[in-house]
């Protein structure tokens, strides 16, 4: 063997890492006005749970629109949301359109 490599590290070093490690989901909007939210996706026990299109759906009906409401910005406001799978719903997209014409 003719290379060799020397290095100031174990290469054998064991890193230990926490199998299921706390986690924060959370969602809020934001506009010239200032921040809505945060609103943060947990359960009963305060612990975060995924996201899916239920409890998405869930969060707009129960927060955003109510929030928004009570702000009185429902003509300059818009929903952007990225490609994930409870943004992108049939149910959500129905619900956006008709939340918001």
């Amino acid at each position: 063997q003719n290379c060799r490599i020397w290095g100031s590290e174990n290469p054998r070093v064991i890193v230990e890492k926490q199998m299921h490690p706390q986690r924060v989901i959370v969602w809020c909007g934001f506009w010239a006005g200032g921040i809505i939210g945060p609103f943060f996706f947990e359960n009963a026990a305060g612990q975060a749970i995924t996201v899916n299109g239920a409890r998405y759906r869930d969060m707009i009906i129960q927060f955003f629109v109510s929030k928004l409401q009570d702000m009185d910005v429902d003509d300059m406001c818009f929903q952007q949301d990225d490609g994930a799978t409870c943004h992108t719903a049939r149910e959500t997209i129905q619900l956006l359109h008709e939340s918001f014409p």
